[in-house]
Parts: structure tokens; sequence; C-alpha cells
């Protein structure tokens, strides 16, 4: 038996115990599991850092290796002009949010709002659709930084999430800029314990949870929307009451916290993290249809998940079997399990109950 952080897990490991989120109300995987990726993406989903695993992994499949040699449109993205331009930007507002956020937070008082938020602006800007955004974001996932690239991309989903849903521009403009102030006060917690690899104790777990709290504090006297400030103090509470740090269920929640939350954690969940790398898209969009109408806003979820399988129509995929193909159908009544084109032969994912997408390439 050995302990292995969440981030080195693999497909075949077997569970030596079973595991409970930290709070242990729930019951996340039992004793004896073999570890599928799913499962891993479910553990990295409630922040579960580390298990314990048997010593000997079960034998898996091995995924097979592409066999066409033609590059991915991942790859071709890649090296787009238009990417290139998009991933300088983005590493330019990085900077200049970093800049921004501790003027505010050495003295509010000399912020201007329409120049923080004008940098994301540019990024939404030029022509680009939601899908081109979301294809950007996908190829951004590399950057491993829990606060500034964080929120930039929290802030984009959040904008292109108010406009799936029709709101007005004036709550657009709000919720984008609940976006980007929504985790400030990560900044005010200790860089090791927001970077550290290994499991959290309860007492650093119980200091990451006061962030909320302490980014609310930050931004509280700024001439800014309230529902910025509630946002930044509600967008860990959910629905069904199991958030923090005030606890509260669905009626007294901000409803740009509720947008916030879905936009935090689906970036959270496809990014890569200290922990772990970035999880496939599916594999988050699987975890919302399977938890998240109890625990988020089921008209905004249902809005984000009949929108964001969209945005990656015809992107080639590896199902968990080792099978390469592309998305050609969106089936509405699972979304996470699309219809698959694998040579000549068409797979419908939601009549195949073991087989998942594993990966976009």
């Amino acid at each position: 038996m050995k302990r292995v952080v969440t981030k080195k897990l693999a497909p075949g490991m077997v569970l030596a115990n079973d595991v409970h989120t930290y709070d242990s109300n729930i019951k996340l995987l039992d004793k004896g599991t073999i570890l599928e990726e799913k499962d891993i993406a479910r553990l990295a989903f409630y922040s579960i850092l580390d298990v314990l695993v048997e010593d000997d992994p079960v034998e898996t499949e091995a995924l097979t290796s592409l066999e066409n040699s033609e590059l991915s449109y991942s790859e071709r993205l890649k090296q787009s002009e238009s990417f290139k331009e998009f991933k300088a930007d983005f590493e330019q507002c990085v900077n200049g949010f970093q800049n921004s956020i501790r003027d505010i937070i050495d003295n509010n008082d000399t912020y201007k709002m329409e120049e923080v938020m004008a940098p994301i602006y540019k990024l939404l800007g030029k022509g680009h659709t939601a899908s081109s955004i979301f294809d950007m974001l996908h190829n951004l996932r590399d950057y491993d930084d829990a606060t500034y690239t964080h929120s930039i991309n929290v802030a984009l989903i959040a904008n292109i999430l108010a406009q799936w849903l029709k709101w007005d521009e004036s709550e657009i403009e709000i919720a984008t800029q609940a976006g980007l102030f929504h985790d400030i006060g990560k900044i005010m917690i200790p860089n090791e314990i927001i970077t550290k690899p290994d499991k959290l104790t309860s007492h650093e777990y119980d200091i990451v949870q006061t962030h909320p709290q302490r980014g609310y504090e930050v931004i509280r006297n700024l001439s800014i929307s309230a529902h910025v400030k509630n946002a930044t103090l509600m967008h860990h509470e959910r629905c069904d009451g199991t958030g923090y740090p005030l606890h509260i269920k669905a009626p007294q929640i901000d409803k740009f916290a509720k947008l916030i939350a879905i936009a935090d954690v689906y970036d959270a969940m496809t990014s890569a993290r200290y922990y772990r790398g970035p999880l496939c898209p599916f594999i988050a969009i699987s975890m919302f249809e399977d938890e998240g109408f109890q625990r988020y806003d089921p008209e905004m979820i249902l809005a984000f998940l009949s929108n964001i399988v969209d945005t990656y129509l015809l992107n080639r995929v590896r199902l968990n079997t080792g099978e390469v193909g592309e998305i050609v159908f969106i089936n509405r009544n699972k979304f996470s399990k699309p219809t698959i084109k694998i040579g000549e032969d068409y797979v419908d994912l939601s009549k195949c109950p073991n087989v998942y997408i594993a990966e976009i390439i």
C-alpha cells in the first residue's frame, strides 16, 4: 500500500481504502475501485490531493498510438497566427492584471475599472466566436497558475455564459468583471499553500476556504457593482447548501455568483494545477451532468452544457479504449457522450456505457 498524489494517479491503480470528501459527507469511491480516467477526474473535482493505492496496479489496455501522421486540429491551431496573437495578448493581459490587482490591494483608490477590463475585451474581440475562445483556452491549458490566469479564463467564460443566457449588455459586463475579480482573495493565501503539490492539512484547507471572505474585504469599499462583491464572496456557495463560507442555498445566492461558480469549476477542472494536469473537457462535462443539477443553478448549467459541447464539434478525440475519432454529432440527452466517427464507422457513445472521451487531441 502506498500514498499517491492525484496528479500522479494512472488508470489501473487500485484504491486501498474508501475515499470521502474532506468533510466526510460524500463517499466518492469505494475501496478496491480500479481507477479509470473519469475516477481520477472525480477525485480532482473534489480537490482530493492524494489517496492510498495498492502496490500492484491492474493491467489495462494501453492507449494505441496515432497511425495517421496528419496534424490534429489542436496542432494546426497552435501553428496559426491567430493563436499566436491570442497567446501573446493573453500573456500581456496576465501581466497587466497582476499589476492592477496589486495596486488595488495596496491602494484601492487608484484603480480604473475601464483600464483593468480593457485587455479582457481585447481577448474577446478581433472577431472571436465563443467556439474560437474555448479553442484558444483549451490549447493554453499548460499554464499552472491558480490565480491570475485562472481569473482571466473565468472572466472570458463568464462573459460567454452570460451571452448564452441572453443577459443584457450591462449584466454581461458585470458577469465579466465578477469573473475577473472572483479569486482576488487567493492572492492573500500563502503561496506555499496555493502551490503545495501534496495533500493540504486540515488547517491549510481551512485557510484556503477563507479566500472568498478575504477577497470580499479587499473590494467591499470599491466603486464596483454589489453583484461583483457578492460573486467574490459567494462563488463557492452551492445551491444545495454544501458550499462555503456562508453555507447558504439557492434563494440566498446572488445570480452572478451562481454563474461564476460554473465558470470557476469548469476552468479549474480543465486547467493544469500543481497537483495534476488538465482534465479532458468531456470528463468535466460528465461530472456536471452527474452532479451539477443539484449543486448549480439548473437553468445556467443547462445553458452552459448545451452550448459548451457545441464548441468541440469536429475536434479529434481519443476514447478510453484507445480509439481515435472525430466528434460529428452532439447527443442532447447526454452531452458528454457525442457520436464519434472512427474511420468509416459512427459510434454513438450514449449507447456505450463504459466508453467515454478521455482526451481531445
